[in-house]
């Protein structure tokens, strides 16, 4: 799982100062949570995306944006509440999750909206 800062987010992920509309830069679908360490909530998702990153090793990318220290990005978002989890396909729109997902909700959007089994 890899931490992203607002030029790694613009590499990896969507370069909203050179695009208005959506483009993802990735070469896979990912799922972005974004979090604090304070927030309980995002402490109980932590563990489930480890697991979930080993288990689609090479299907998926999780990343992680800390809103305290990346508030441009949370704002870019427009993320109001944390834990907030964005599942970014290949070739479609993202859709936002908010709240703790149990996983198999997020197994669920993995296979749904990310289109990965």
């Amino acid at each position: 799982m890899e931490h992203l800062t607002l030029d790694s987010f613009k590499e990896k992920v969507f370069n909203f100062e050179t695009n208005k509309e959506w483009k993802f830069e990735g070469d896979k679908p990912c799922i972005i949570d974004f979090y604090a360490d304070w927030c309980g909530p995002c402490k109980m998702v932590a563990p489930v995306l480890e697991e979930l990153s080993k288990e689609y090793e090479g299907k998926l990318d999780v990343y992680k944006v800390d809103t305290e220290k990346e508030r441009d990005l949370a704002s870019v978002f427009g993320i109001r509440s944390i834990p907030s989890i964005l599942f970014v396909p290949m070739g479609a729109q993202p859709q936002m999750a908010a709240g703790a997902l149990p996983k198999q909700e997020f197994v669920k959007a993995i296979e749904s909206v990310l289109n990965v089994t």
